[in-house]
């Protein structure tokens, strides 16, 4: 009996500790009493009733989400449904927490009638097991949904596995690819050998693939390609990510396109130009810069609208671009402006065929909504190094070049000189000069006296702007007005000029020195403006000067622009009461047939034509004027007169009214004033008996 209790406590001890070393918990369940034993080695131990009625037993340890599971287990083994019990479920701890555990157990002993009366078995501890399948199929879960195609490989690229998405990007099928090589088509072998090679020394490789579908369509992708170590660090598998990036890739593209190309005719822009400009410049590349845009193009927009003028530039592009000569080297500046940069080239004999040849595809005519329109151009060209040494310069002396060109007759090129560059800066200075003089108040009013012709009395009076700054004195009228008008400071000189005259005028009112009416000439941009006759209103309101005595001069050009809306204006001005004039009758190009339906009160014939009345052709053109006017109940007024016999040839014309130097030269409004004051007494000493 020694020897058997021996080995007997030999072979408890042993299972004791194979328990132990094992983590696992004995447990012996005497179902009949209630008893329930455990060996408790477990670190974090369950608090289990020795004693329990419970079924199963210590039922209140059991997690409620997996009572009804275990309960069914259990039951299915005692009824013999089952060899052996076996159940996971979550066990409450000591400390209240839960944890996982796998329990295992049999039917070891029965009663006399045949049912069970002892169980024994097994609790795991599974926690951390549970932990990481649930780690594991969270993983699983994210790579079944990701977008991004995944691949596992070994190390020779043998696809071992893939997730759903990498069907969706390559239009490959799981079935087709699993155990095949991982190839990129459109590749050479040695691509993936170098993949291989990065693969080896850094671990990772990166990059922007293009590759081929199944369908044949061509994708583009990121793909990324991990080494994944076993514990002793040698590579086992490659782990590759495949994102699809084909729609961005559009997406830039089509942003490219717009940051670069001109959204209306899609050549290159200015900004693209500027760069390839520097590019050249950069490199001390000789090169050839031909600018150049069309002739009289505002009159197209303004006449046939803006779409037409758009589909106009749209045609010219597609011309020039499509010409072989021009390819690759044409650009677009902005609105009708373009650009030819010629590469390694200072050839003038080339340069020279390449500026003629644009002309000739530019006089080609154009057919646009049954509109047979003829351009012409004009074209600046300028050479590096030899005009300029940075863009900014080459640009500037190109348009100035091309300005010249315009100005010489257009439809022609000009390459530019020293002299152009000259007078660009001089035009420069001109226009910072109006802008200083318009801020300073240096725009002041000269006025020349118009006379009745045959009694010699003051009927009215021109008024004439004069620039004078304190330093440099008088500018000329013949400088400074045709770069206002070509700016647009006109627009604000004749705003200083009405308000100045007006203001005069009033005061001599109220002197009682003058009577008559004071003219302003209107430029073609003010005569153009929408709001013209609401700003004249004002004036006259600020004034307080009555319409009766303003008078405004438009050149015969100005109205003939647009002369259905120079009618509509015209009309308006004379609802006011204000009297109209047209200035230069007969140096533009009017029509008869409007002349007689615009609401004018004065004709004025230009200086040219008298000072041409020496010859019987120039006097009978002043009379043709004349009597064109009177025929439409107009007066008519001659300026430029200086001497008697352009007086007397005048009178015997039946001109109604003079003005020139014959009688005065435009005078300050301070020294018109005393001319003023020294003909109120002459004519009232001219009609004193005696």
């Amino acid at each position: 009996m020694r020897r058997y209790h021996k080995r007997l406590a030999k072979s408890e001890e042993r299972l004791r500790l194979s328990l132990w070393g094992s983590g696992d918990e004995l447990w012996d369940w005497r179902i009949e009493s209630g008893e329930l034993y455990r060996s408790s080695s477990w670190l974090k131990p369950v608090e289990l009733k020795p004693e329990t009625r419970d079924f199963p037993p210590n039922k209140q340890q059991i997690h409620p989400q997996d009572l009804a599971r275990v309960v069914n287990l259990l039951h299915e083994h005692l009824n013999g449904g089952s060899a052996f019990f076996e159940a996971t479920y979550r066990l409450r701890t000591a400390e209240g927490s839960y944890i996982w555990v796998l329990d295992r157990g049999k039917i070891v002993a029965y009663a006399s009638n045949g049912n069970p009366s002892r169980m024994t078995g097994t609790l795991k501890n599974i926690h951390q097991l549970k932990e990481a399948e649930g780690r594991m199929q969270l993983f699983a879960r994210c790579l079944e949904n990701i977008s991004d195609a995944v691949l596992v490989c070994d190390t020779q690229f043998c696809i071992i596995e893939v997730n759903p998405a990498f069907n969706s990007i390559t239009g490959k099928n799981r079935t087709a690819v699993i155990n095949s090589r991982f190839e990129l088509s459109l590749y050479p072998s040695r691509f993936m050998h170098e993949i291989q090679l990065q693969l080896a020394k850094h671990g990772r490789w990166s990059g922007e693939i293009r590759e081929q579908k199944e369908s044949g369509e061509v994708y583009q992708a990121e793909l990324a390609f991990d080494v994944i170590k076993d514990e002793e660090g040698n590579p086992q598998q490659y782990v590759g990510v495949l994102s699809d990036i084909t729609e961005r890739k559009l997406r830039e593209a089509e942003l490219s396109r717009l940051a670069n190309n001109d959204t209306l005719t899609g050549l290159p822009n200015r900004a693209v130009f500027m760069v390839k400009l520097a590019s050249l410049v950069t490199h001390d590349a000789v090169h050839a810069l031909l600018v150049f845009d069309l002739d009289n193009f505002k009159k197209i927009n303004d006449s046939l609208g803006h779409e037409l003028g758009d589909n106009l530039l749209c045609k010219l592009a597609q011309r020039l671009h499509t010409d072989p000569r021009y390819q690759n080297k044409l650009y677009r500046l902005g609105g009708d402006e373009f650009a030819v940069l010629l590469n390694d080239t200072n050839d003038i004999h080339n340069i020279t065929l390449m500026a003629k040849g644009l002309l000739e595809q530019i006089n080609r005519p154009f057919f646009i909504s049954q509109h047979e329109l003829a351009v012409t151009s004009s074209i600046g060209i300028v050479l590096f190094p030899d005009d300029g040494n940075d863009p900014q310069a080459l640009l500037r002396n190109a348009d100035t070049a091309m300005y010249h060109a315009k100005n010489n007759g257009a439809n022609r090129y000009l390459f530019f000189n020293d002299s152009m560059n000259k007078q660009a800066v001089k035009r420069l200075q001109v226009e910072n000069l109006i802008r200083y003089g318009l801020k300073e108040d240096y725009f002041s009013v000269f006025y020349q006296p118009k006379m009745d012709i045959l009694t010699g009395n003051l009927v009215g009076m021109e008024a004439l702007v004069r620039f004078i700054t304190p330093k440099g004195g008088l500018v000329s009228p013949a400088s400074f007005i045709p770069i206002a008008e070509e700016t647009g400071q006109i627009v604000e000189i004749g705003a200083v000029v009405l308000r100045k005259a007006c203001e005069d005028v009033k005061r001599w009112l109220a002197l009682g020195l003058f009577q008559g009416r004071v003219a302003v000439n209107l430029s073609a941009k003010q005569f153009m403006l929408p709001n013209l006759c609401q700003q004249i209103d004002d004036v006259l309101e600020q004034c307080e000067l009555p319409s009766y005595h303003l008078e405004l001069e438009i050149t015969e050009g100005t109205v003939m622009q647009s002369p259905k809306l120079a009618i509509d204006t015209m009309k308006k001005l004379r609802a006011r009461g204000i009297h109209l004039a047209m200035d230069d009758f007969g140096t533009g190009y009017s029509s008869l047939a409007y002349l007689k339906q615009f609401p004018l009160n004065t004709l004025k014939i230009d200086k040219a034509f008298i000072d041409d009345m020496d010859n019987a052709r120039g006097r009978n053109m002043v009379d043709t004027i004349v009597t064109i006017a009177h025929n439409l109940s107009l007066n008519v007024v001659a300026e430029g007169v200086e001497t008697k016999d352009q007086l007397d040839m005048l009178r015997k014309l039946r001109c109604e009214t003079i003005q020139g130097f014959y009688y005065s030269k435009p005078l300050s409004a301070v020294d018109f004033a005393e001319f003023l004051l020294a003909h109120k007494q002459h004519t009232r000493l001219s009609v004193i008996p005696g």
